[in-house]
């Protein structure tokens, strides 16, 4: 079983004072103009002059405007507080209605594009933001939301311009570089998110989040002794993130210091009790120890707590299989493959019990499958049992 850690916030973060850029104007004013001069009040449209009913025209249509500006107005308030209530959805209308009042309404574009980002509707986000900074292209803050919509769409070189973008117009943004530290992350590219952590911990030495996620850089380079660095700074920093120390834990148990794992992961479970994966990575854990009693129990609470987790039934799958129980292992490894069809490590368990029980077909299948999708231990039960 191989540990999952948690290196990335799965939530990008963005400006704490959002709502900072939320403005609301009452700037709706009824224009109403009196004729005045002689000859004009009273008078009937076909005794204008040519310049009277022009001047009239005017009027008539800087009143219409203004009754506009005041509608979208009303509407972009009602989208504010819908919005502050978490009503998205509702305060996307109302901000359609401002714009449509006046298309030239930047705060409106702004905030309608945030709500759809709340809402998981990045696609659309990117066009109101695209749209937003056509109208005044040095909008930090368009750049900086844009980029997080091209996150959620998994296009981290498209986030990686727009926060460029916005380091650019302003170079303090810690947000901007911890933001683009994860998406080299993402991409794989270890060295490069490190440099942008190191960045925002310049800029605020007591960002939690930044010193976690560039322990798991130092993590995957196997740079473990500075991985376990960070992620205690981040613990030191707020001690209260169930995940940072089951990062510490995958990181002691990759260090052979299965004490240390176990107190680590431990500690995640007495500050949440319900989180799952540090259940799941301590029965690994125990599992290749050989207490596979113990394995067993931790596997059943992480199902209890996640049902839908394949990993906890294929390693429970395991623990019975050591039992001797292959019936019912061969029952959790279908309910692993069943959630996740692509688990590997279950095709290659059930193979193991099929086989046990003298299926050798069905486990050659397994083992086929297996090795299909990419497991080196299945491709090993297949050469070894299946030629």
């Amino acid at each position: 079983m191989i540990p999952v850690a948690i290196p990335i916030h799965l939530f990008l973060l963005a400006f704490e004072n959002h709502t900072k850029m939320i403005h609301k104007y009452f700037y709706a004013f009824s224009i109403s103009f009196l004729f005045a001069f002689s000859g004009v009040y009273g008078q009937s449209e076909n005794q204008l002059t040519d310049q009277e009913q022009a001047y009239r025209d005017s009027i008539e249509a800087l009143n219409a405007e203004n009754e506009r500006t005041a509608a979208a107005q009303d509407a972009y308030n009602a989208g504010i507080e819908l919005f502050q209530n978490k009503k998205y959805k509702e305060s996307i209308a109302q901000f359609n209605k401002a714009i449509e009042g006046d298309s030239s309404f930047q705060f409106a574009y702004f905030n309608k594009g945030v709500a759809q980002v709340e809402i998981e509707d990045f696609t659309s986000a990117i066009n109101t933001f695209s749209i937003l900074i056509g109208m005044n292209d040095e909008h930090e803050m368009a750049y900086f939301n844009r980029a997080r919509a091209y996150q959620g769409l998994n296009n981290q070189e498209a986030a990686i311009a727009d926060y460029n973008q916005v380091l650019f117009f302003n170079p303090k943004n810690e947000k901007a570089y911890y933001n683009t530290g994860v998406a080299w992350f993402l991409l794989n590219d270890y060295l490069k998110a490190i440099s942008m952590y190191d960045k925002a911990i310049r800029l605020n030495q007591n960002l939690s989040s930044a010193y976690n996620d560039r322990g798991s850089c130092y993590r995957m380079l196997q740079k473990y002794d500075l991985a376990i660095q960070d992620y205690s700074k981040s613990a030191e920093l707020q001690n209260d993130q169930a995940f940072v120390h089951n990062n510490i834990g995958t990181t002691k148990k990759l260090m052979n210091d299965f004490e240390g794992a176990k107190n680590a992961y431990s500690r995640a479970l007495s500050i949440d009790p319900k989180f799952f994966l540090a259940y799941s990575n301590r029965a690994a854990m125990f599992y290749e120890q050989g207490k596979y009693a113990e394995a067993e129990k931790d596997f059943t609470s992480c199902i209890k707590i996640n049902p839908n987790y394949a990993p906890a039934y294929s390693g429970r799958c395991a623990c019975k299989h050591k039992r001797e129980e292959y019936g019912e292992a061969i029952k959790d490894c279908d309910k692993a493959i069943d959630l996740d069809q692509n688990y590997a490590g279950a095709y290659v368990n059930r193979g193991i019990a099929k086989e046990m029980l003298r299926d050798q077909v069905g486990a050659c299948q397994d083992w086929t499958k297996g090795r299909e999708l990419g497991s080196e231990l299945a491709r090993k039960y297949q050469v070894a049992n299946c030629q």
